[in-house]
This record gives C-alpha cells, sequence and structure tokens, in this order.
C-alpha cells in the first residue's frame, strides 16, 4: 500500500512539474521571439532613429507625469480606504478596480465621451478654451486611468498589512490619525509604496487602447511606444520588433526590480517599527 502511495504521490510530482514547465514555456516563447529576431547591434542602431526617439522621449514624459498624478492623488485616497469607514467604500474600491478589467478601448472610449469636444466635461473645456481628446495631456489622462488602479491596490494591501499594534501605540501618544498615516504606517508600508509606483508606470509606460481611442496617434504629440510600435508594423517591420524589444527589456528590468525591492527595505522597516514603539 505505501508502494502504490509512493508512487502516485510521485506521478503526481512529475504531472504538476510538467504542467508549470509547460505554462512557464509557454510565457517565456513570446518574449524569446522577440529577442531572437533582432541583433543588438541593429536595435541600438534603431534607438538612434528619430521617430524612436520622439516616441521615447514622449513615453517617458507621459508615463512620468501620470505616475506623479496617481501618486500625489492616490495617497489620499489609500489614507481613508484604510483608516476610516465610510458608507460607499466598497463602491469606491470597485471604481477604482474597475480599469484593471475594463477593455482599454472601452476605457479610451469613455475617456472621449467624458472630455472630448462633445464630452460631458469636454464642452465646457472647450468653452473656457482647453483642449484635452487628442492632446498630450489626454495621453497622461488616459495612463492615469488605466494606472491607478496598480497604486492604490498595492498601497492599500501593505497599509492594511501592517499591524495593528503599531497603530494603537501611536493613539496612545495621542498622534493623529493623520500623522500615524506619515510617520508610522506609510514607511512600514514602504517596500507596498515602491512596488506600487514601479507597477504604475510600467502599467502607464505600456499602455495602448486607451490612449489610441482618447488620444490617437499623432507623431511628436501622442505617438508614445506602443502606439510607435502599432505605426511601425504597418510598414516597417523590423523598427516595430526592435520598439518592441525596447519595451519588453524595461518592463522585464522594472519588475525583476520589484521582485528585489522587498528584501532591500528591511532596515528601513525595522526602523520605523522601533520608531513607532
Amino acid at each position: 500500500m505505501n508502494l502504490v502511495r509512493n508512487i502516485l504521490a510521485g506521478a503526481g510530482r512529475l504531472v504538476a512539474m510538467a504542467a508549470a514547465g509547460l505554462l512557464v514555456a509557454l510565457m517565456a516563447l513570446p518574449p524569446l521571439a522577440l529577442l531572437l529576431r533582432v541583433s543588438p547591434a541593429d536595435l541600438i542602431g534603431r534607438m538612434g532613429q528619430p521617430m524612436v526617439l520622439e516616441a521615447l522621449r514622449l513615453s517617458l514624459v507621459t508615463s512620468l507625469s501620470a505616475t506623479l498624478i496617481v501618486a500625489a492623488l492616490g495617497l489620499p485616497l489609500a489614507f481613508f480606504l484604510t483608516t476610516r469607514e465610510f458608507r460607499g467604500r466598497r463602491l469606491v474600491e470597485t471604481l477604482i478596480d474597475l480599469p484593471m478589467v475594463l477593455p482599454p478601448t472601452v476605457a479610451g472610449a469613455g475617456l472621449l465621451f467624458a472630455f472630448g469636444r462633445t464630452g460631458l466635461l469636454g464642452g465646457v473645456l472647450e468653452g473656457l478654451g482647453v483642449r484635452v481628446s487628442f492632446t498630450t495631456v489626454a495621453v497622461i489622462l488616459a495612463q492615469v486611468f488605466v494606472a491607478t488602479p496598480f497604486f492604490v491596490a498595492a498601497l492599500v494591501a501593505g497599509l492594511r498589512g501592517v499591524e495593528p499594534r503599531y497603530r494603537e501605540v501611536a493613539a496612545t501618544l495621542r498622534a493623529s490619525p493623520s500623522r500615524t498615516f506619515h510617520r508610522v504606517m506609510l514607511p512600514l508600508a514602504l517596500p507596498s509604496l515602491m512596488a506600487g509606483l514601479g507597477m504604475c508606470w510600467a502599467r502607464a509606460l505600456g499602455e495602448f487602447g486607451a490612449t489610441i481611442t482618447f488620444a490617437g496617434n499623432l507623431p511628436g504629440v501622442t505617438q508614445t511606444l506602443p502606439l510607435a510600435v502599432y505605426a511601425a508594423l504597418q510598414s516597417d517591420l523590423e523598427a516595430a520588433v526592435a520598439l518592441s524589444v525596447l519595451l519588453l527589456v524595461v518592463s522585464f528590468v522594472v519588475l525583476l526590480g520589484l521582485r528585489l525591492l522587498p528584501a532591500g527595505f528591511t532596515s528601513g522597516r525595522s526602523r520605523a517599527a522601533r520608531g513607532a514603539g
């Protein structure tokens, strides 16, 4: 009987390993195909093209701007979601998470009908001489919309993981909720904060669907790197591959950095914990 159990357990492990290996191979094959399609020399040569440089510059400017906006607005939201009980909190959390499951083209259409020339707010803005759609501002808005859930979700999870005793100690010292949040909870959740910022920036950098629907694909104005890949696919396949590899490398480096980040903040968390005590 024990022999049969061991055989079945061994067979189960082999099946599990085969299934895991198959999934890993499936995830690795597309990036590998891109990397093998272009040589390092060709990639470096393509990087000097004006179209690539302009798209790269626009991508960096808009994605960093979007990340700063999300951080500035997301921190207060995370504070209320983790320190306050209020009616409608579930609804707010659902609205914040919605862009994660919403098709990007639907998100772009919603932004267009909200901020476009004849949209809910677009008409008012047009009357004030402010045009949003099909401008660089539209790119940033689209990136903010799709990237916000990644920052807020990561930060809220980190804040909720802070041990209650630290907040209780701060309360006994008569620290206000705001001071407790900034001096105790936020330092302890610093790895989650940094991970949220990294994921937010990476999502903004890779945004395509909402951007092309709401902002268009105008070189030098709204054509970010993902849109440049789409445009290059129509006429220059090698340029499209080079741009894809560039985005692939940036995304991989960001994600790898996020995997390694928490270990680097251990001492910072310890200092925050000692300060709270």
